[in-house]
């Protein structure tokens, strides 16, 4: 199954470290970073677990849950969370989804063909409260991801959810944001503060 942008993220129950969840309820109205790794017990996964378990502040302040998954089982999970705390400096404090049936790695398109076995790749999906997909990422097995590109990603989304705007190159919080090309000049000077032209397609303005 091919999940696409504005796809609603499908909907599971399983098992976790932190008991059964149904997806859904389980985040609610969050947004939430939904990530695969290939195996417990692996080099390149802990650093990523112990990385996102030291975010759970930052994701907090968007308004995100974080949940990761395995084909491992919830006692492989739980016997590998102190290596994640070690590691990362921060105790395991969000849930590790078991699928040893491959159910939900399906479902989501995690396990590619030509990879070697059947555990999953380093799949990333940022879902918003109404439950769609408005981001996907793919990392092979052997590169770790860039945790702070994936919560600059949710701030850029935030942000262009509140206005007809879109972010430039490189854009974080505090800089000036880009004007819809769907709203006019004049237009765009009543709804945003301070837009400048630099060419009739490209205005920026003040962030809303």
């Amino acid at each position: 199954m091919s999940i696409r942008l504005g796809d609603t993220a499908p909907d599971f129950t399983a098992d976790t470290t932190d008991g059964p969840i149904t997806f859904h309820d389980w985040k609610a109205d969050s947004w939430a970073v939904f990530f695969s790794h290939p195996a417990d017990f692996t080099p390149v996964c802990t650093t990523e677990l112990g990385r996102t378990a030291a975010l759970k502040d930052e994701f907090a302040k968007r308004n995100t849950k974080a949940i990761a998954l395995s084909v491992d089982s919830v006692e492989d999970h739980k016997s590998w969370a102190p290596d994640i705390g070690e590691v990362g400096g921060t105790d395991l404090n969000f849930p590790i989804v078991a699928d040893p049936d491959h159910m939900v790695s399906e479902l989501y398109d995690m396990i590619h063909p030509g990879e070697g076995d059947t555990s999953t790749v380093r799949s990333v999906f940022v879902i918003d409260p109404a439950n769609k997909v408005r981001l996907s990422l793919t990392y092979p097995k052997s590169v770790g991801r860039n945790f702070t590109e994936i919560v600059r990603v949710l701030d850029a989304l935030q942000a262009t959810d509140k206005g007809p705007i879109a972010t430039p190159v490189d854009w974080t919080p505090g800089e000036r944001v880009i004007v819809s090309p769907a709203l006019s000049t004049d237009d765009a000077k009543e709804k945003l503060a301070n837009v400048e032209e630099i060419k009739p397609y490209l205005r920026y303005a003040d962030a809303p």
